[in-house]
């Protein structure tokens, strides 16, 4: 094959140079616009595993490249006048202009045609070219010619940065963060060779104005970052290789998906590799890695599927479809350590203690978990976990301390042995709104199984304003004696406290029991529906009335009714549920309140009706309890609320007097767009925790303890609510504290035996031999 790679970085050149290697017949041009041996760049960052599939690859490359290479394991922080240290983090860093030179000397050894100093405006330059690899980088003239094609989506992101360097060297990957008058700073450094640091500055958009850094040319940055960080720094100069850049040589980083990675364009196939197909930022230092991966796999898939121009097809579909998935996992991480230090901060930097402040930067990718933290450095870790027990209220000893999740949680008179909460699962299985045996029994099971706060299905309060038939209610005193009954159990048999979710249906009720039709009107014994506007949920929906002064009136007294009622019940707290498209919520969300009077346009009028309801209920509950209040923080669509509108209502009801936001998403229309995955729903409670300065509830994909103790000990949330796990296993918490090796935790004495087996089976299971 004829095959021509556009842009001489890692990409290029090494797919270049595997291709050559395992196949010397093929023709391989690498074109590249700057001079031979030429580049720009200070450092790069290479995981273990991307170094050992390039040992697989070509080890004659590898061996120069790791000779080249600085290996560190440890994480240093300056902090608030604090430098903290951990170890087992594994880095390796090479100098951008050495790696580079090794692949340019690897080309030429193979017969690879180098050619420098040539800008590339099309790949239709390359007519007679059977492959045309457009590796040119985040501005690639290839890529940018086949918009329509390839479908980039860039967004620029708000911080600015300047990589720089410095001829101090540092035997740790050293983080170091500065307040100043106008905002933080931070520095990302590390060492490359035996001459030289990487030095990376950033800091947010208003504070690089509110210095002039805009108006300053590189030497008036230069000086006033050696000014800043002059104690990191001990009297070394800051270096710039960027004096080819106008300005301040300040930048913005620019996040690239693609939809599309490859194009036949009449006579060449086209494919996009490495910056020019998608970027990562250098908080996690991915983009290096992305693209020899990317070169691997591309060369891999021609291995398996033939070096045949009839095989490029076949070849390029593979490829992207492997890639696609890798890379989003590495982008995801890197939005997540990206976002981290965009709002350091507002959202940690001004709140966080600097134990707490460490453990949130080192997992701030959300790919480094508690449990992996214990394999990296556990006497760090156990320094941690003393330090956040002894926070919490618990006395430290030489034994092994509790994990965060584990830990005794206070709010107002109520203190909850953990900060493990049974989410609220609807189960219609109530008549006439009455807890039955079922109740008893699903309730009751899941406070015998170790949980701190177990919260009932959302109970409804009068009869109109429930889900479905078989949903709760608490609207007269027969409701309220079975909930006695229901919280007698639970106080007695158990350390768990109890909580009920109060709530209305709205505009969603009057629906089947969910197994004979979720959210689908039920044909016969239904009731007339009630809204912040006449909008019905579903398009075969009842059209619920817009509520009247009237409406409102009779809803708010159920409300206070329903909290006079919790109160005679003895349960230990009390939330109102103003999320997923119920009655409240549909008074926040702007996709179901279209009103024009009072209750509807801006943040303030769109939650005066709730606040009402709210500040109604919190001088009808004790004083010594807690109430919180669930949100739904994101609608997940165009038009709807987003993360920040949830922050201003979380602020509205901190100050009407909420002790604390359950942080949920979604529901209030069947035209969202989540988008899943890992613990998706945490940055809701950690921005709401930490920006409001609110106590929260993480929720959603929480899965295992090592979910939640990352949560908890990052400061992302107080407690984690957790629901399907729950209803597979009514003694989740006592479970998962097994399976960490935290044997202390009771169990009622009742199953004592079967704590010991449980606990004997699993330590069997760890020391067993593999199977053959």
């Amino acid at each position: 094959m004829r095959i021509v790679c556009i842009g001489g970085g890692p990409a290029g050149l090494y797919f270049g140079l595997l291709m050559k290697k395992l196949h010397p017949e093929h023709s391989i041009r690498v074109v590249e616009r700057n001079r031979p041996y030429d580049t720009f760049g200070w450092g790069v960052v290479f995981s273990d595993a991307t170094m050992a599939a390039m040992q697989e690859w070509d080890p004659e490359s590898a061996a120069e490249i790791q000779d080249a290479f600085n290996h560190w394991d440890d994480i240093e922080v300056w902090f608030k006048g604090t430098r903290q240290r951990t170890s087992g983090h594994g880095f390796v860093g090479i100098g951008r202009k050495k790696l580079l030179n090794v692949l340019q000397k690897r080309c030429e050894e193979l017969g690879v045609e180098l050619i420098f100093e040539t800008d590339v405006t099309s790949d239709l330059d390359f007519p007679d070219a059977d492959l045309v690899i457009g590796s040119d980088g985040l501005n690639s003239k290839i890529r940018n010619h086949y918009p329509e094609v390839f479908q980039p989506d860039m967004i620029t992101r708000p911080n600015r940065y300047i990589w720089l360097g410095t001829n101090k060297l540092y035997d740790a990957f050293t983080f170091d963060f500065r307040k100043t008058d106008h905002g933080w700073f931070q520095a990302h450094i590390y060492k490359f060779d035996d001459q030289t640091s990487t030095f990376i500055i950033e800091t947010t958009e208003e504070a690089y104005l509110a210095h002039g850094l805009d108006k300053m040319d590189q030497d008036g940055s230069i000086a006033f970052c050696e000014n800043l960080f002059r104690e990191v720094l001990d009297g070394a100069p800051l270096m710039t290789n960027s004096r080819h850049l106008r300005g301040s040589a300040w930048l913005n980083f620019n996040r690239l998906i693609c939809g599309k990675w490859s194009h036949f364009n009449g006579n060449s196939h086209v494919v996009l590799m490495g910056d020019a197909a998608h970027t990562a930022h250098f908080a996690i230092g991915s983009g290096t890695k992305l693209a020899i991966d990317d070169a691997i796999e591309l060369t891999r898939q021609f291995q398996m599927h033939g070096h045949g121009r009839e095989a490029i097809p076949a070849v390029l579909e593979t490829y992207e479809e492997i890639r696609r998935v890798d890379v989003a996992r590495i982008q995801n991480a890197a939005r997540n350590a990206m976002e981290w230090f965009e709002v350091v901060g507002r959202r940690y930097a001004d709140r966080l203690e600097p134990q707490q402040f460490m453990y949130s930067m080192l997992t701030r990718s959300q790919r480094i978990s508690h449990e992996n933290l214990r394999l990296r450095d556990k006497t760090w870790l156990e320094g941690y976990e003393r330090w956040f027990a002894k926070k919490s209220g618990v006395a430290v000893g030489n034994d092994r301390c509790l994990p965060p999740m584990f830990t005794p949680y206070q709010l107002r008179g109520t203190t909850l042995i953990n900060r493990i909460v049974v989410s609220p699962m609807a189960m219609y299985s109530a008549q006439d709104g009455l807890l039955n045996d079922f109740h008893i029994v699903h309730l009751g099971s899941r406070a015998l199984g170790g949980a701190g706060l177990v919260f009932a299905e959302m109970t409804c309060v009068s009869p109109d304003a429930r889900i479905t038939p078989g949903c709760l209610g608490l609207w007269n005193e027969e409701q309220a004696a079975q909930w006695r009954r229901l919280v007698d159990f639970v106080h007695t048999n158990s350390a768990a406290k109890m909580g009920i979710q109060i709530g209305h249906a709205g505009r969603k009720g009057s629906t089947r029991l969910a197994w004979d039709g979720i959210d689908q009107p039920v044909s016969e014994g239904g009731w007339p529906l009630i809204s912040a506007s006449a909008v019905p949920y579903l398009k075969n929906s009842q059209v619920p009335k817009a509520m009247d002064r009237a409406d409102m009136d009779r809803v708010k007294a159920d409300h206070v009714r329903a909290a006079e009622l919790a109160v005679t019940t003895g349960v230990d707290w009390l939330e109102l549920h103003c999320a997923h498209g119920y009655l409240l919520s549909s008074f926040l969300s702007p996709v179901t309140n279209l009103r024009d009077d009072e209750y509807g346009g801006s943040h303030e009028n769109r939650a005066r009706y709730p606040l009402e309801i709210f500040r109604a209920m919190r001088a009808a509950w004790p004083e010594d309890k807690p109430m919180s209040v669930r949100l739904s923080c994101h609608d997940w669509m165009d038009g709807g609320n987003t993360p920040e509108d949830a922050a201003i209502f979380a602020q509205m009801f901190k100050d009407a007097g909420a002790d604390l936001i359950d942080c949920s998403s979604g529901q209030v229309s069947k035209n969202e767009q989540p988008v899943y995955g890992r613990l998706f729903q945490t940055p809701f409670s950690d921005k709401i925790r930490n920006e409001v300065g609110i106590p929260t509830i993480a929720v959603g994909a929480i899965s295992e303890a090592d979910h939640a103790n990352s949560i908890i000990a990052a400061g992302r949330a107080d407690l984690c609510a957790v629901a399907r796990p729950h209803l597979a296993d009514p003694a989740w918490s006592l479970h998962e504290a097994a399976k960490i090796g935290l044997t202390s935790i009771a169990w009622p004495k009742q199953y004592q035996a079967g704590k010991y087996q449980y606990e004997a089976n699993l330590a069997r299971a760890a020391t067993a031999a593999p199977a053959k």
